[in-house]
């Protein structure tokens, strides 16, 4: 897959009123949850991995691997190596950039890159009366965008303001709680972004239990989906 970067100045589109709920129902059996804050999305147009951890088998190669910042359970050299191919593009924030044996896109909150046929948008992710990822730190979540579909992964964060601009059809959201928000902070984020469908994340691991992510879905008003841990 060839794949081209350009570097554009932020500016979130208006939500695509075309999006029809098939379509969000189609994306969403292509998200698949790794665990923690990690996924894959397995599109026609490009594969993506988000904050890869702890894979334990063989995973198709990346084309595009996002990290949102540089916690061990989000930034692992040892699983970016197995899903690094010839035409991989690692996209995170700066905080990373020494850190890895690879080349990487960096972007800052409000940046965004087209990679393929993707667009990226970064976005702010940071702790507000906790000191885990402080806004300093310049740590970020991202919204990509996949055809007419939008996906916003917050990252590690609390519900911050700058949540209301977003524009999503889905989000994957964190939900346990101890070092980003809880099931109830996270419903609200939900509730204020109005996307169509909800995925929680960042529980069943180092924090958080399913009964988060089942109190996340009582508390939503959109569609909420608990994914089973895949590996």
């Amino acid at each position: 897959m060839k794949i081209s970067c350009r570097v554009a100045p932020w500016g979130t589109p208006p939500r695509d009123e075309g999006v029809v709920i098939e379509e969000v129902v189609s994306m969403l059996d292509k998200i698949h949850w790794l665990g923690q804050a990690a996924f894959c999305i397995e599109s026609e147009q490009a594969i993506v991995y988000i904050d890869p951890y702890q894979l334990k088998r063989d995973k198709p190669k990346a084309d595009i691997i996002l990290i949102s910042h540089g916690h061990f359970d989000h930034y692992s050299n040892e699983d970016i190596e197995k899903v690094y191919g010839p035409e991989s593009v690692i996209v995170g924030p700066s905080s990373i950039k020494d850190a890895l044996s690879y080349p990487v896109k960096i972007l800052k909150p409000g940046d965004r890159i087209s990679i393929g046929k993707i667009d990226i948008e970064a976005v702010a992710a940071y702790n507000k009366n906790k000191n885990f990822h402080p806004a300093s730190e310049g740590n970020v979540g991202f919204v990509i965008q996949i055809g007419p579909t939008r996906i916003y992964h917050a990252g590690d964060t609390d519900f911050i303001p700058e949540m209301e601009q977003i524009k999503a059809n889905i989000v994957l959201l964190p939900v346990g709680g101890t070092y980003t928000m809880n099931a109830k902070e996270a419903a609200e984020a939900a509730n204020k972004i109005k996307p169509d469908a909800a995925i929680p994340m960042h529980w069943g691991s180092l924090v958080g239990s399913r009964r988060d992510a089942e109190d996340f879905r009582k508390l939503c008003s959109c569609k909420v989906e608990i994914k089973e841990q895949e590996k």
